[in-house]
């Protein structure tokens, strides 16, 4: 076992490293039933909620996924090995996994709350160029999510289902970070359109507040990025687009990452905020997501305001007016070292496991399994990988 020293952190301080604007490359989607598709049928517009919507309405119909099962990579993987065949051409990187593994790994520094330990799944394949591939361990989801339903509540507070509902407590493992994400099924709901706003009647506009919430369908984006050396390919849920996808692909897209939390009405409550917003933070960073709207709701659950961010200003906001509980750039510094730190480690094939214990100022990583890639690659992409000696480089 090795493991990387996450204290003191001040060896992460100053100018950020290099990054890499996120671009898409490819993209797929989940439709209401949860099925995988290779096109963009689930993207969505974001058109403003009505202001006095009831956050619980509807809760009793919830369809919400079972995400119990191990998907592993294989959406992921699937798309990649498609785009691979259009193109001709091998999506090389040194890391591929989900953008929740990723946040993870990059609000380390300053993530100390009960809970919120993790562990990764790896594996290194094709050695000559070695690409890192993560997952998280199923396992450790599992027993974080019943860690979460044992805590007590507070009297006369709603039940954890319920604010999981409003958006106070999620669950996944691709598209949004285990028991952090602060998803907001409802408000989503009650922010987006099937298609933009122009050839949407009003009386669908005026009556999200009826529909059923059903958080099997999604979009999910998959991007070229980095951070220092690391060059990467990440995938993740992105909620809406501001307008439309431009035709052009080089160019950025107005995305939007919807969110929800609590009206801040004490210091207290600002600091709880403060630590929201890193991961909100994150999340829209790694994606080149440059919006997110946040939907404030009363302790009743009742949306009371909207706040536009703009990604990029998020972090000097919390520097400048805020408590100062976190530094963007100490976070992009952390993260470059630590995948730099990986790739020296992770240089041989076999299953590892990348491991930090709560509050722990370490982490680990050790070999699981001495061979073979365990369930993290399907045996199609091994296949697809193995065979495609055309493909170029």
């Amino acid at each position: 076992m090795t493991s990387f020293d996450i204290q003191p952190l001040n060896r992460f301080a100053g100018i950020s490293a290099a990054i890499r604007r996120p671009k898409e490359i490819a993209y797929f989607s989940y439709d209401d039933d949860h099925q995988y598709y290779l096109d963009e049928r689930s993207l969505r517009y974001y058109y403003p909620p009505h202001l006095g919507a009831d956050l619980s309405k509807g809760f009793d119909a919830f369809k919400q996924l079972d995400d119990t099962a191990d998907d592993h990579l294989e959406s992921l993987l699937k798309t990649i090995m498609a785009l691979e065949g259009e193109t001709g051409t091998k999506c090389e990187a040194n890391i591929i996994t989900w953008r929740g593994m990723m946040t993870k790994i990059m609000a380390v520094p300053f993530d100390n709350m009960g809970g919120n330990g993790f562990e990764m799944n790896a594996t290194n394949f094709q050695r000559a160029k070695g690409t890192i591939f993560i997952e998280e361990n199923r396992e450790h989801k599992l027993e974080q999510r019943r860690y979460q339903h044992n805590q007590p509540s507070q009297p006369g507070a709603p039940s954890q289902d319920l604010m999981s509902y409003w958006g106070i407590f999620s669950i996944g493992t691709y598209s949004k970070t285990v028991l952090n994400g602060h998803i907001g099924y409802k408000f989503e709901t009650l922010s987006l359109l099937p298609a933009p706003w122009h050839p949407t009647s009003r009386e669908y506009i005026e009556s999200r507040e009826n529909e059923i919430v059903n958080n099997h369908a999604q979009y999910c984006s998959i991007v070229k990025t980095g951070i220092g050396k690391a060059k990467m390919i990440l995938s993740g849920e992105v909620d809406a687009v501001w307008d439309s996808k431009p035709d052009n692909k080089n160019d950025p897209i107005n995305w939007v990452e919807l969110k929800t939390s609590a009206m801040i009405e004490s210091d207290r409550d600002m600091l709880k905020y403060e630590r929201k917003l890193l991961k909100f933070w994150i999340q829209s960073f790694l994606l080149g997501v440059p919006k997110i709207i946040v939907g404030f709701r009363s302790r009743m659950g009742i949306l009371q305001r909207l706040e536009e961010l703009e990604t990029k200003s998020i972090p000097e906001m919390v520097k400048r007016s805020g408590k100062g509980s976190w530094d963007g750039n100490l976070c992009i510094n952390f993260t470059a070292g630590f995948l730099d730190w990986l790739q020296q480690t992770i240089t041989t094939e076999g299953v590892w496991r990348i491991r930090r214990r709560d509050r722990s100022s370490v982490i680990e990583v050790f070999r699981h399994e001495d061979s073979g890639y365990g369930d993290i690659l399907s045996h199609e992409f091994i296949a697809w990988r193995k065979k495609g000696t055309s493909l170029r480089a």
